[in-house]
C-alpha cells in the first residue's frame, strides 16, 4: 500500500491561496458580520465560532460552485470545503489513471457517498466539478431530510439521489438496488470509538484554539452528531467492516475508498485489504495548510478490466 504524497491542495482546487473575503462578502453579505482582522492585518473569521464556519461554507459554495442554497440543522457536521474538494479531485485522478490520464466527466460516472450527512457536501462538489451522478446514503433520517432540502433548492434532483440505509449495523450490505453499479465510493467515517472519546477530541481541539465556550461546554467548531463522530470500534473498526462488506460487491463497484484520519490505522487497513484479496490498493496523502489527511482506495479489478469498464462508461 504505497502512499502518494501531494503536500498541497490539488492543482485543480478552486481554493488555492487565502480566502478572498472581499468577493465572498460581496456574493454573500451575511458573511460580513463574521469577518475579523487578524493581528497580521488580514481578513479571516473566528474558526472557533460554528456560526461563522457555517456562513463561510455557504459563501464558498455560492462563490465557487454557484450553489444558491446551503444550510445545516444545529449540531450537524460542518465540513471544511477545500479538503472535501481535494478528495473529489484525487478520486477523479484515480479514474483518469485508467482512462488515458483524462478525468472523466458527466452523469455516466456514478458515485456512492457512504454517510452523505446533512451537508451533502461530496455530491454537491462532485457534481459541480465533474458532472457526476451521486447516490448519498445515511442512517440518519434528519440528515437525509436536510440534504434533500439542499438538493431540491439547487435543482439537483436529477443528479443527486438520497437513500436511507435501514440496516443500522451495516454500511454497504442491503443498500444497493438490483442492477446498480458505481465507479467510485467515498466515505468520511466516524473517527472515535465512544462518546467519551469524541468529547475528549472536542476538548483537545478547543485547547488548540485556545478558546473557552461561553457555557464552559466545548463544542466542536465543525459540529457533528453521534453517528458522525463515533461508532463501536472507531474509525479502524468501521473501515474493517466496510472492507468486509465490499467483497460481495466486487463486481458492482470499480473503486472503493474512505478517508483515514489516523495514520496509525493504515497498517491494520492494509492487512484487512490483503485478506480481502484486493487487487490494487492506493493511499493518497492530502494536505490543507498544516492539516494532513489521506484516503485509501481499493479495487478487485485488474488494470485491463478497469480500462474496459471505463471505456464502456465513456461510450455508454
Amino acid at each position: 500500500m504505497t502512499p502518494t504524497s501531494t503536500g498541497a491542495l490539488h492543482p485543480r482546487s478552486r481554493h488555492q491561496g487565502r480566502y478572498d473575503f472581499g468577493t465572498l462578502v460581496q456574493d454573500t453579505p451575511e458573511l460580513e458580520p463574521f469577518v475579523v482582522t487578524t493581528p497580521a492585518g488580514q481578513a479571516s473569521i473566528d474558526f472557533a465560532n460554528p456560526a461563522a464556519v457555517r456562513m463561510l461554507n455557504r459563501a464558498l459554495l455560492k462563490t465557487h460552485y454557484g450553489l444558491a442554497h446551503w444550510d445545516l440543522p444545529a449540531n450537524y457536521l460542518c465540513p471544511p470545503i477545500p479538503g472535501r474538494a481535494d478528495y473529489i479531485h484525487h478520486l477523479a485522478d484515480l479514474l483518469a489513471d485508467d482512462n488515458s490520464n483524462i478525468p472523466m466527466q458527466g452523469a455516466s460516472v456514478r458515485v456512492l457517498d457512504i454517510g452523505v450527512g446533512a451537508s451533502c457536501i461530496y455530491p454537491l462538489l462532485g457534481h459541480r466539478e465533474y458532472g457526476w451522478h451521486f447516490l448519498g446514503s445515511d442512517i440518519d433520517p434528519i440528515a437525509l431530510s436536510a440534504a434533500k432540502t439542499i438538493v431540491q433548492a439547487n435543482q439537483l434532483t436529477q443528479a443527486i439521489e438520497l437513500r436511507q440505509q435501514r440496516q443500522q449495523n451495516h454500511i454497504l450490505t442491503g443498500l444497493l438496488a438490483r442492477g446498480e453499479s458505481f465507479e467510485l465510493t467515498l466515505c468520511n467515517p466516524p473517527f472515535h470509538a465512544s462518546p467519551e472519546a469524541a468529547q475528549n477530541g472536542t476538548q483537545r481541539k478547543w485547547r488548540g484554539l485556545k478558546k473557552t465556550h461561553a457555557s464552559h461546554t466545548p463544542v466542536l467548531n465543525f459540529g457533528g452528531r453521534n453517528n458522525e463522530l463515533w461508532c463501536e470500534g472507531g474509525e479502524a473498526g468501521f473501515i474493517r467492516q466496510m472492507i468486509e462488506e465490499s467483497v460481495p460487491l466486487h463486481g458492482r463497484i470499480l473503486w472503493f475508498s474512505t478517508l483515514v484520519s489516523s495514520a496509525s490505522n493504515l497498517q491494520g487497513i492494509s492487512r484487512a485489504l490483503k485478506q480481502a484479496q484486493a487487487v490494487n490498493v492506493r493511499t493518497i496523502e492530502m494536505a490543507q495548510g498544516q492539516k494532513q489527511s489521506r484516503f485509501v482506495a481499493w479495487t478487485f479489478h485488474e488494470p485491463r478490466a478497469r480500462r474496459e469498464w471505463l471505456r464502456g462508461r465513456s461510450h455508454g
